[in-house]
């Protein structure tokens, strides 16, 4: 039993303050409970546009993309938008001068429908189809990082100029994070592989395409990567790579693309990813490695995702059940669940929970937060503290739910997307409408 449960009044000086590090920046408190976030009553969002909702801070994605312009000044940085995609997102990282890695026809589409500088994107993907190369093609995109050599053969024969490319390396990096989202090891669908002589193959075919010009190489060791020595050992070994191709070939590639994967804190407690370490030492290291090899440096490029947009979202939630297994634990089910929320499912991964739109004196109580979905591993927090009058009706936010959750949502059982409602300076607005029964009848022709 700890001290917060034997003094109820040291519980309530502790939930009047907010997790540190996981909520967007100048998040406060309100009156009764609210949560005020970007100068907005989430109670008012709730009541306005339901739950669940996504909430998304733009000065705090802007605020990120300047951290990583300030951080990598001499560095080109694309943000990744598998993480969160929307025209409004786009059109904020346009806005801060940053370029855009997309993976698809679709989110191609959403840049051309804010007019993202063509120059400024990359397209990347393992398995593009051929409709994705067409649309790059078509809209002119700056570099497509080629991931196989039916890809090779296949952008060749589309291409109608010389297309900016890179060759994708597997460097052999374990990235320590979660297997799913490990990239860098040879055991997985992306790249070609270093050490089996496949990435020195595919430059050889690149070069033997008329309509294709080799800009550089690309390499991405995995996501929620929180050490930097494994982006340093990349990089290493790409500048070797690089080297290889001087020597074979008689060419200095002018690109040198490190990816992104930068970890973030979904718990209070847990670091964040060192940025300003991270610029330091890759730097370092490119510079050393290329002055040993005799090589211009090349110009660098990062990916961040996850970085830029994860702690500027807030998901909102309804209690519809609290349910009380004698003896094994107390389960509060929400409106949502996995079709808005995958990533405990998928990857087992954790959040932090908070009550708000409402005063509570009850002490907390340890609980399982699920969703509403026909899975047993239907979870968006497991054994979390929350007030022990928690009942239906209530609401709950989940900070550091901007990264793969709109991106990730399903209409599983039937069930609508939830709206995400952006907010700054005191207003709010929604960018993704909630997505209805008829939206959804509307795909079924019978």
């Amino acid at each position: 039993m700890t001290l917060e449960y034997l003094i109820p009044s040291l519980h309530r000086s502790l939930r009047s303050h907010l997790e540190p590090g996981i909520w967007p920046a100048g998040t406060e408190l309100g009156p009764d409970n609210d949560l005020v976030v970007g100068g907005v009553s989430l109670r008012r969002v709730a009541a306005d546009f339901g739950t669940p909702s996504y909430v998304l801070d733009e000065a705090q994605v802007r605020q990120r993309c300047r951290d990583y312009r300030a951080a990598l000044p001499d560095m080109e940085i694309a943000y990744a938008s598998k993480a969160l995609l929307t025209k409004a997102v786009a059109r904020w990282v346009r806005e801060e001068g940053l370029s855009l890695d997309v993976c698809s026809a679709g989110e191609l589409a959403v840049a051309r429908a804010v007019d993202f500088p063509a120059e400024r994107i990359i397209l990347h993907g393992n398995a593009k189809t051929p409709e994705d190369l067409k649309a790059a093609v078509g809209y002119g995109v700056g570099r497509v990082v080629l991931d196989s050599f039916d890809e090779i053969e296949q952008l060749g024969a589309l291409a109608r100029y010389p297309q900016q490319v890179l060759v994708r390396v597997t460097p052999g990096v374990d990235g320590h994070t979660h297997k799913a989202i490990a990239t860098g090891v040879e055991d997985q669908k992306f790249g070609f592989s270093l050490a089996s002589g496949a990435a020195a193959e595919a430059v050889r075919r690149v070069l033997g395409q008329p309509n294709l010009h080799l800009a550089g190489l690309h390499c991405h060791i995995g996501s929620q990567i929180g050490r930097v020595a494994g982006f340093e050992l990349a990089a290493r070994r790409m500048v070797g790579l690089l080297a290889a191709i001087r020597d074979e070939h008689g060419i200095v590639l002018p690109q040198l693309n490190i990816g992104g994967g930068h970890a973030v804190a979904y718990l209070p407690g847990e670091e964040e990813f060192d940025l300003q370490g991270f610029a330091a030492r890759i730097r370092c290291a490119v510079n050393y490695e290329c002055s040993a090899r005799a090589l211009p440096v090349p110009r660098l490029v990062v990916e961040p995702g996850r970085s830029l947009v994860a702690r500027a979202g807030v998901t909102l939630y309804r209690v519809v059940v609290v349910k009380d297994v004698p003896g094994v634990r107390t389960f509060v089910a929400v409106d949502g669940g996995m079709s808005d929320n995958l990533r405990p499912s998928l990857y087992g991964s954790r959040y932090a929970v908070r009550m708000f739109g409402r005063p509570s004196l009850a002490a907390p109580r340890t609980v399982t937060v699920v969703g509403r979905h026909c899975e047993a591993g239907d979870i968006i927090a497991k054994d979390v503290q929350l007030p022990g009058d928690i009942h239906s009706g209530d609401l709950l936010a989940v900070p550091c739910s901007g990264a793969y959750h709109h991106s990730l949502a399903s209409n599983y059982n039937l069930v609508g997307r939830p709206p995400v409602i952006a907010v700054a300076d005191g207003r709010y607005r929604p960018v993704i409408r909630r997505e209805t029964d008829e939206d959804v009848l509307a795909r079924d022709l019978g």
